[in-house]
């Protein structure tokens, strides 16, 4: 299946719910799960889930989703997660990736980092214009994901996503346990990053340094983990001794 056929099929409005909800966990979602999150019949909500897995855009598995092993854990069932590949159309054809990857490319070679750092640094200064600093996490969520970043809070050992970034970090004095951090489970760079990781990935980190501006209370730091946006962000007096 094509490009233009993967991305017509979320014209289905229920199946784009669908689509919308796997991809928003970062892990492996069950039929049952979708169903009851988006509101629909578990049976519409497995036609709908194969569905963008043929299209490509769900990748499958099974997994026995009771936690249990043995006799009495039941059957494996059937689950989902966002496909890995990426899915893009432009009419008239255009081929920005190849631009992007050879402009990387010369720049490693002519080590040209702290240049583009120093670029991409204004850029963020610009996009956020005349604006104050980023006021606080959940500030930078809504400004994350409006620039498809897909930031969800991780609070110590387990993670977030939905909740008040504000309020988990304010009591996390009381609990005693590690800050809360933003993670962002999309990187926009994320075909030429895997080719030129150092150099992309730095670029990223002073882009959002710029975006967040200098002095405020979020600051952004370097934190890679596999399938996630190499930065991540937190709050700036977590840091303070």
């Amino acid at each position: 299946m094509d490009d233009i056929d993967a991305i017509a099929a979320l014209q289905d409005p229920v199946r784009r719910r669908l689509y919308e909800y796997v991809a928003a966990q970062g892990r492996e979602v069950g039929r049952n799960e979708a169903a009851e999150a988006t509101g629909v019949a578990r049976t519409l909500a497995a036609h709908h889930l194969d569905r963008l897995a043929e299209a490509g855009l769900l990748d499958t598995g099974s997994r026995r989703l009771t936690g249990r092993s043995g006799p009495g854990a039941g059957r494996p069932a059937k689950v989902y997660t966002r496909a890995r590949d990426e899915r893009i159309v432009s009419l008239p054809a255009r081929d920005y990736r190849t631009a992007a990857e050879l402009l990387a490319e010369a720049a490693e070679q002519a080590g040209l980092d702290a240049g583009l750092c120093a670029a991409a640094r204004r850029r963020g200064e610009a996009l956020r214009g005349s604006a104050a600093p980023c006021g606080g996490l959940d500030e930078a969520m809504e400004m994350l994901a409006a620039r498809g970043y897909e930031p969800h809070l991780e609070a110590a050992g387990e993670a977030g996503g939905a909740g008040d970034a504000e309020a988990a970090a304010a009591g996390e004095g009381a609990a005693g346990a590690a800050a809360p951090v933003v993670r962002m489970r999309n990187c926009p760079f994320h075909a030429v990053a895997e080719r030129f990781p150092p150099l992309v990935c730095g670029m990223n980190l002073a882009l959002l340094e710029g975006l967040l501006g200098a002095g405020g209370p979020v600051r952004a730091r370097m934190d890679a983990r596999p399938g996630e946006c190499c930065v991540v962000l937190e709050s700036s007096k977590n840091n303070e001794h």
